[in-house]
């Protein structure tokens, strides 16, 4: 996309940073890739399946949903992060990974613990899991070198989110936003406009039923760690790739 006129996969990798770019291309690929007859059905079966799910479940993601959403939009929680000055992508990547490795373990420890707990303890998994992922993308957004006192960079973090967990389709659209960043950022919703109904519905239809296994008695200690762990890596790879596409469309992948 960005950078074919650079290099191709069976370019001579030399540098780390041809390395990401390399490995960001590849991402970029599969991001524009279209939708499958497996993931149609997929979304049928998701979409039935929802309907099944305790309105009680709903509820608490709902909730968890909004007052994350909303205070990670207002700027009131979450955004603590400096952004780091004056290194090089590799330096600022091997801190990323070292953080994404704390979450993914820690995510997998939670998902455990409220696991093993029951019903109850599952339904608190889902806030609690919510508020690790939406702290990781703000460190790693932060060690990117990106201020997330910008209310612009909050809402490119929510994006974020969404690319890792969305149905293809809609991921294909939040794409071309992220990827356009700079032109896109300039008329963003605000606070208070901002469609977190739509958000939460993408994420619930895309990890639903791998959650609601970890409500299953017998099960869900182990069904909870594997999921979050799982989950946690792929959104940390995700942000990677995000932020690897601003530092190369904005010009600062040296900086």
């Amino acid at each position: 996309m960005f950078c074919n006129q650079f290099l191709t996969k069976n370019s001579i990798v030399q540098t780390y940073n041809e390395r990401a770019i390399i490995e960001m291309m590849d991402w970029q690929k599969e991001m524009k890739r279209k939708s499958s007859i497996s993931a149609y059905i997929a979304a049928k079966f998701q979409s039935k399946f929802n309907s099944l799910v305790p309105e009680k479940v709903h509820q608490v993601i709902t909730a968890a949903f909004r007052h994350t959403v909303q205070g990670l939009l207002k700027g009131s929680e979450l955004v603590s992060a400096a952004p780091l000055k004056n290194t090089n992508l590799e330096d600022r990547e091997r801190r990323i990974e070292g953080r994404i490795e704390f979450y993914k373990n820690t995510a997998a420890a939670e998902g455990a613990l409220t696991g093993a707990g029951g019903f109850l303890w599952s339904l608190a998994d889902f806030p609690m899991w919510l508020t690790l992922k939406m702290k990781m993308l703000t460190e790693i957004a932060a060690l990117y070198g990106f201020d997330i006192s910008d209310y612009k960079e909050r809402v490119y973090i929510l994006y974020t989110f969404q690319l890792a967990f969305s149905t293809r389709q809609h991921r294909r659209e939040i794409f071309g936003i992220v990827a356009n960043w700079q032109h896109t950022s300039q008329s963003l919703p605000a606070p208070n406009d901002f469609n977190w109904r739509k958000f939460q519905q993408e994420y619930r239809d895309y990890i639903d039923l791998a959650k609601l296994i970890q409500l299953i008695p017998g099960i869900g200690a182990i069904a909870g760690a594997y999921v979050n762990h799982k989950y946690t890596k792929l959104l940390g790879h995700t942000a990677m790739n995000a932020y690897r596409t601003r530092l190369f469309t904005e010009g600062k992948l040296n900086e």
